[in-house]
């Protein structure tokens, strides 16, 4: 039986879309067992693989180059990308340090520099393509729901 092969990546943000995510897993795991093969969740397995992903789910907005390289790595290994919050859509709340002005921006450069920080905090989509958006913050259930029986259908693994 064909499986949905998906990843769950999670950057800058306070992670509230992983947990309404598990919290949908409570409800709906005996249904997902069958058609979703979670390739890539450090939030529920150690053992994961980012590589020929049919969907990556990826929540936070992007603040330093490690994560812009681990995104783009992801980006080349799924066929659709989806951004999960706001963070992930539009960089907000998580990029509240590009609106501090050049006094306080000064302060903080050492740290910003120490830790291998980007000038500043992005959505995915400054990045990479992003192939479709969830928002919230946390994300919309509802919405994540219709999307992912869109991705069930629309890669054949149950019936459009």
């Amino acid at each position: 039986m064909k499986k949905l092969k998906i990843g769950w990546f999670s950057f800058t943000c306070c992670e509230d879309s992983t947990i309404v995510f598990l919290e949908l897993m409570n409800e709906h795991y005996k249904d997902w067992i069958n058609l979703i093969d979670f390739k890539y969740f450090r939030t529920l397995k150690n053992n994961n693989d980012m590589t020929d992903l049919d969907i990556a789910f990826v929540e936070g907005a992007i603040a330093n180059y490690k994560e812009e390289e681990m995104l783009k790595e992801i980006r080349k290994n799924c066929k659709k990308l989806v951004a999960i919050g706001s963070c992930a859509c539009t960089g907000s709340p998580s990029n509240q340090r590009n609106f501090f002005d050049s006094e306080t921006k000064e302060e903080i450069q050492l740290i910003l520099d120490r830790f291998g920080h980007r000038d500043k905090v992005s959505p995915l989509s400054e990045i990479v393509k992003v192939d479709d958006f969830v928002s919230g913050c946390p994300m919309s259930e509802e919405l994540f729901l219709k999307k992912l029986e869109q991705y069930l259908k629309e890669f054949g693994v149950v019936n459009a």
